[in-house]
């Protein structure tokens, strides 16, 4: 294989990680305090919610779609969940398993709503989610009269704080939630068809099947991802407010895109979403520890966020040429047995 195969090929696999692995090296050399454990078991805390979200992303981005509103239907789904977690009339355990039940499935109606919008009207989903940031957003300020919501039951709060082995529960939920995501899209029939979707929606529709269904169950999906991502949200900062959640989209579609997960659709994983949450929390809590600023910081991210559609780019390019020069060439006719036409007439 020649040097130029292998470098198209470490672009398009194995650049993400490679990324992320000098990425730690350099604030490990330039923060001291980067590499130690405790900061370690914080940047996994502070990735576990994108992760999350972005999982959900994924599934949309994948289609060729994208979801604006994930970061209000957050703000929204901690408000339900807070409302019935913090019911006086409950029992401690009742109220924290209706409180994850109301928080899914208020993030997958939101979700219900974006995709049949986007499939029965054939509305682009950047036009339909922009306006359910709206939605959500004000339906989370009217229902809890703009205040914020807390005193959990200590137990739902335990939780949120709990480790095992140094490493918190609320990033080993996220990283199960991965895993499932990476077990739907690699081995379920609805995922092969979310791939197939995104590369070529026409032929999937000739050969029998309805892309709309499995776009609107994406939305849901993503829907339900903004849920749990609520309920860690609560366990990890044991509050639930209507203003939360901006700009939490742009994080995961970040997330998304620098794990390489193409924006035209079709190609990208749930591995590599994992290492681009990871990429976004390392970077973000390295130049905090450099002394960066939250607005430089905020400069950065959407750098960061053009920067990787870019490198897509290039990315596509390079499965294109590499997969060109691997294909086989074709077997060469033998000059004896070319078709030299009709003989001479009789």
């Amino acid at each position: 294989m020649r040097v130029k195969q292998i470098l198209y090929l470490l672009l398009r696999e194995a650049g993400i990680g490679l990324a992320l692995i000098l990425m730690v090296i350099a604030f490990s050399a330039a923060a001291p305090r980067f590499a130690s454990m405790a900061n370690v078991t914080n940047i996994l805390t502070q990735i576990s919610i994108n992760t999350v979200i972005s999982v959900g992303m994924t599934f949309v981005i994948l289609l060729g779609g994208i979801d604006l509103s994930v970061g209000s239907v957050l703000a929204l789904a901690t408000i339900v969940g807070g409302m019935i977690i913090t019911n006086e009339n409950l029992s401690p355990g009742t109220a924290i398993l209706l409180s994850v039940l109301g928080s899914a499935l208020t993030g997958c109606l939101c979700g219900v709503f974006n995709g049949v919008v986007c499939e029965r009207w054939k509305i682009h989903s950047f036009i339909v989610t922009l306006g359910m940031l709206n939605i959500a957003r004000g339906a989370a300020l009217q229902i809890s009269n703009s205040r914020t919501i807390s005193e959990f039951p200590d137990a739902f709060n335990d939780v949120g704080a709990a480790t095992i082995f140094g490493v918190p529960v609320i990033f080993l939920i996220a990283l199960a939630v991965v895993l499932a995501g990476r077990f739907i899209l690699a081995r379920t029939v609805f995922g092969r068809m979310i791939y197939a979707i995104g590369n070529n929606e026409e032929a999937v529709r000739l050969s029998g099947h309805d892309p709309s269904v499995y776009k609107v169950v994406a939305f849901i999906v993503c829907g339900g991802m903004v849920g749990v991502a609520a309920i860690i949200y609560m366990m990890r900062l044991n509050i639930a407010s209507p203003i939360l959640g901006v700009g939490f989209e742009l994080n995961a579609i970040a997330a998304v895109v620098i794990g390489g997960t193409s924006m035209s659709g079709g190609k990208g994983s749930m591995i590599g979403t994992l290492l681009g949450a990871s990429i976004m929390g390392v970077l973000n809590n390295g130049l905090l520890l450099l002394g960066m600023g939250d607005f430089a910081r905020q400069m950065v991210t959407g750098l960061i966020i053009v920067v990787a559609v870019i490198i897509d780019k290039y990315r596509a390019q390079a499965f294109l040429r590499s997969s060109y020069e691997l294909a086989p060439a074709p077997p060469r006719e033998e000059p004896h047995l070319r078709d030299t036409g009709p003989g001479p007439r009789v």
